[in-house]
């Protein structure tokens, strides 16, 4: 059904709130298997960032689509005797980039203390952070109940103790599916989930230290692990795996005010 959605939406264009919206890509995850790589990229190896465990491979019990749904299953495996996380972490660079927009992902959140989903842009030239970093949607297993968006340039970084972003409440969001979504306009991005927008970053006209953001950025799609718990605090429940990061559809939107 969702290639029907898909030949019958390309050219739609939706009126609302006073913008013009016209749909100009999807991914609607529509053939069984690895995700298609004339559309993605797989990432494999170590984890490179935030001290994670977990390990990326693009074999199916990590990563695949079935029934018109990518699913990314983060285990816990013994390899050569040792214990292992393994997981998968996909992006769009060089296949599908974009500047501005709204990007939405309808997806089902994971569960338990250590899971870190994420779904998020990167710019395409510089490293972190001056290329920039969008983060549509970020959640961390131990804090159960927020769900979080992050924006990271060269000036303004957590690393700098003064990151932008926002947080929103709701119950238990892993039980059902949600959308998740930025509105990427040159001056600013606004940060939904669901039909609810709850952070709004203004570019404050610092220059592209502050706002990269008027450059290309490529999508990118994975399950982290997060270990920097504070002092004295638990550490990830092994007890939780395997535990599953499910993404509906992904779609891109041209905005015209």
């Amino acid at each position: 059904m969702k290639k029907y959605f898909l030949l019958l939406f390309f050219f739609l264009t939706v009126v609302a709130q006073g913008q013009t919206k016209k749909l100009v890509w999807a991914e609607e995850f529509d053939k069984n298997g690895l995700p298609d790589e004339s559309t993605w990229n797989f990432e494999q190896g170590k984890a490179r960032s935030n001290n994670e465990p977990q390990y990326y491979t693009k074999e199916l019990k990590n990563i695949h689509v079935e029934d018109g749904k990518l699913i990314i299953t983060t285990l816990l495996e013994e390899v050569d005797g040792v214990k292992r996380y393994t997981s998968a972490r996909i992006n769009t660079r060089g296949k599908k980039e974009f500047t501005y927009g709204r990007v939405e992902v309808r997806a089902k959140l994971p569960q338990g203390r250590g899971i870190w989903p994420a779904i998020w842009t990167l710019g395409i030239t510089g490293s972190w952070p001056a290329m920039g970093e969008i983060d549509i949607m970020e959640y961390w297993g131990h804090d159960p109940n927020t769900v979080a968006a992050n924006v990271h340039t060269r000036d303004y970084n957590h690393t700098k103790s003064n990151g932008r972003g926002g947080k929103i409440t709701y119950e238990k969001p892993y039980e059902d599916f949600h959308v998740y979504a930025v509105e990427w306009h040159n001056d600013r991005m606004d940060f939904f989930m669901d039909d609810k927008m709850y952070f709004s970053c203004k570019s404050k006209g610092e220059g592209i230290g502050e706002w990269p953001f008027n450059a290309p950025q490529y999508l990118i799609l994975n399950q982290a692990l997060w270990v920097n718990f504070k002092a004295g605090e638990p550490g990830i429940d092994d007890s939780i795996f395997p535990q599953q990061f499910i993404i509906d559809y992904v779609r891109l939107y041209e905005i015209n005010e």
